[in-house]
């Protein structure tokens, strides 16, 4: 007889509603800048590499803040943690629409970015109320969150029309506070979730000798950190590349961003069915092959025939890119939960402190790729050299994987583990 699967309490579902709405939102303000940028780059004479200082900012905070965060959660319990953490940041980001000089947008940025640190607070939280085998789904559907990059790219350009880039910060700050109503009257806290008392620090970060974890913070630099980057960077790339309006260039951008984090649950699902290792297996390469397309720029070429010179041009119209653009954020959202799914196999006491320094990696790949970007195309001004430069780092983590997970494995036929009827 099939074992009867555990009952998931209904708390448990209350808890990742509103634990996932809350992400939403803390996702949303958290990439404003990708938005609200483009004006104030006009406004204050950015040249590339400030825009992507200033993108960048908020990220800088959200990803340092994780660790600490993820060991709180630990001890403390993600409820409190999660509404203290959002609490914070309704006043700076109130405070956003009276600045006026770039200083100004940076200093408030780093407090801005204290909502990025939500993910290592939600993750071991809404984890630990599902069981083992549901904990990918869990995980997956928390980290949908995500989304709150796309709706973003709705919401800000709506309000820009409405009433400038002013409104914008406003708007959203009685969003967050309206938000921490919400969640704390539909979360609950459970002390079993809890570390012991007695649990020191140290304690906790003796597990980040293992060499594993240092390999799950190279793959979420690229599936998460290299979301976030782009997700802040499209937009004016679109309005730069194509010529496109701000409004159009970030619905566009919004087919990068929306399954990016939607289907992250969908990840987690199959992260659950196949493992962790098969689908970040794929990830991977189907990254490689979308970013090997991105990377050439637009070009023409003269070649010498039999009739005399012609010129051809090659490079990817609006159509194909956005295809591509499409086809890279689901993967990067199965990406996402599947590293999840492998530090809740592997960490199951400590995800939240695992979680937090995995976070941290792909947190600091959000703050520093931008930035990189913008250096390039000064350097070179050539806007697909972020996309080479995104290439590479994916070539590490292919080589780096298959010489220590991939050799010792069969990914394929009856024999695959990951892909076993009865596993």
């Amino acid at each position: 007889m099939t074992p009867t699967a555990t009952p998931i309490p209904r708390q448990a579902w209350s808890v990742l509603i509103v634990s996932t709405l809350a992400f939403t939102v803390c996702f949303m303000v958290w990439m404003m800048f990708g938005v609200v940028g483009i004006p104030l780059k006009k406004t204050l004479g950015l040249n590339a590499t400030e825009f992507g200082l200033l993108t960048a900012t908020p990220v800088l905070t959200g990803s340092l803040i994780r660790v600490p965060l993820g060991i709180w959660t630990d001890k403390y319990g993600g409820r409190i943690v999660m509404a203290v953490l959002m609490a914070v940041t309704v006043p700076a980001i109130w405070l956003m629409s009276y600045a006026t000089a770039f200083w100004h947008f940076l200093v408030i940025g780093l407090f801005v970015g204290l909502a990025g640190g939500s993910f290592s607070v939600g993750t071991p939280y809404v984890a630990r109320w599902f069981p083992k085998s549901r904990q990918g789904m869990a995980m997956g559907v928390y980290g949908a969150g995500n989304s709150g990059s796309a709706v973003n790219k709705f919401a800000a350009p709506a309000l820009l029309l409405a009433g400038g880039w002013t409104l914008v910060p406003q708007v959203y700050a009685a969003v967050m506070l309206g938000t921490v109503i919400v969640f704390w009257l539909g979360s609950s806290s459970d002390p079993r979730h809890l570390v012991p008392p007695h649990t020191k620090f140290s304690d906790q970060l003796t597990m980040l000798k293992d060499p594993k974890v240092l390999k799950y913070c190279q793959y979420y630099s690229i599936v998460f950190g290299g979301y976030v980057a782009l997700s802040l960077w499209m937009v004016q790339y679109y309005v730069g590349e194509f010529g496109l309006s701000i409004q159009t260039a970030a619905l566009l951008a919004a087919c990068f961003s929306l399954p990016g984090g939607v289907l992250r649950a969908v990840g987690g699902v199959l992260s659950d069915k196949f493992g962790a290792h098969s689908v970040t297996w794929w990830v991977m390469w189907v990254s490689w092959i979308c970013l090997f397309l991105l990377s050439y720029p637009q070009t023409d070429m003269t070649v010498m025939t039999t009739e005399g010179a012609r010129t051809f041009h090659v490079g990817l119209n609006i159509y194909f890119f956005t295809a591509l653009m499409f086809l890279l954020g689901i993967a990067w959202a199965f990406g996402k939960a599947s590293v999840f799914k492998y530090i809740s196999d592997d960490y199951p006491d400590n995800i939240g402190t695992v979680s937090g320094i995995v976070g941290l990696a792909g947190g600091m790949g959000g703050f520093v790729l931008p930035i990189l970007f913008g250096g390039l195309m000064d350097l070179t001004g050539v806007r697909s050299s972020a996309f080479m430069l995104m290439y590479g780092v994916v070539w590490v983590s292919l080589i780096w994987m298959y010489w220590t997970e991939v050799r010792k494995s069969e990914l394929m036929g009856a024999k695959a583990t990951g892909f076993s009827l009865n596993g």
